[in-house]
């Protein structure tokens, strides 16, 4: 017991999730899916999300060759880190803003942006790179599911594309079973006449967010989950489903309740207002409620 999930605190959480893996064995492998969404629940998501530090980072330089980028309500709140702005302005359309930065980018010109920022960012209250950002306890419980031949996709209201390069390096969860908020592309010839592809700066489909995720889910991995991971209530549909289906489920909802090793808040969505507190939902409906204070003693690797 004690070399399996190392990092969890022995007590009831730990022991409950240690005896639904052990109860898996009567279920089919192709049926053992799992879900994990990504901003706080596989990594940090305060003091802001990490994808968005990444576009501010972008729009930081090219305000430097274009200062009337400033002129925008959006990139001014974003550049002076006025909260209240942002807040007014809505978390859609100041992503939508910034992704309008890399309009015509190739996937791969995207990709190796994606690369540089992740070889050279450091978090600016944990003084980190990505690496030291993920939560240790959910890496091992990644590992316990692997070695329970599980199919392990994130499931993120982020962009596809970013995560999609991080999501093995950092967790072991291969960029197609990455499930997120996606781009539009156009196809066009290049400067040699061969088909290439260029991102728009219009999404394509959905916020993925919320039913969104559920619905996603079937679209791109076309397999339920039995057990789901989030921490906000922008998960609550994705943990209901994982509860719904033939097979025993397990809902987890990550609590940030420590303000000493991490971050301490409730877990609000960002696109649209809550109704119930997620803590509730989760009491509720008795899905596994970890507390990052009480239940990890080890947060970050």
């Amino acid at each position: 017991m004690t070399d399996r999930l190392p990092s969890w605190r022995p007590g009831e959480t730990r022991e409950r999730l240690i005896a639904y893996l052990d109860d898996l064995k009567s279920v089919p492998i192709n049926e053992r899916v799992a879900c994990f969404d990504n901003d706080g629940t596989l990594w940090t998501e305060r003091p802001s999300y990490i994808q968005l530090d990444f576009f501010v980072e972008i729009l930081t330089r090219q305000v430097e060759s274009d200062p009337t980028l400033r002129e925008r309500p959006e990139f001014a709140a974003l550049l002076s880190h006025d909260a209240a702005a942002m807040d007014d302005i809505g978390l859609e359309r100041l992503l939508g803003s910034l992704t309008s930065l890399l309009d015509g980018l190739t996937p791969e010109q995207f990709t190796a942006l994606v690369l540089d920022f992740k070889n050279s960012y450091k978090h600016r209250t944990l003084g980190t790179g990505l690496e030291g950002l993920v939560f240790q306890p959910m890496l091992e419980l990644l590992e316990e599911l692997r070695a329970l031949e599980f199919t392990v996709g994130v499931v993120t209201g982020g962009g596809t594309e970013f995560v999609r390069v991080i999501s093995e390096p950092l967790y072991g969860i291969p960029s197609e079973l990455v499930v997120g908020s996606l781009i539009g592309y156009d196809l066009i010839p290049d400067d040699q006449g061969r088909p290439s592809l260029v991102r728009k700066s219009s999404a394509h489909g959905k916020l993925n967010d919320k039913e969104a995720k559920v619905e996603h889910i079937q679209m791109h991995i076309g397999r339920r989950p039995i057990l789901a991971a989030g921490n906000t209530a922008g998960d609550q549909a994705m943990l209901e489903y994982a509860l719904a289906g033939p097979q025993p489920g397990l809902a987890i909802l990550i609590d940030h309740d420590d303000a000493d090793r991490e971050f301490s808040y409730a877990g609000s969505a960002e696109t649209t207002a809550d109704g119930e507190p997620i803590r509730d939902v989760a009491d509720r409906l008795g899905w596994l409620k970890v507390s990052v204070a009480n239940d990890w003693n080890q947060v970050f690797p």
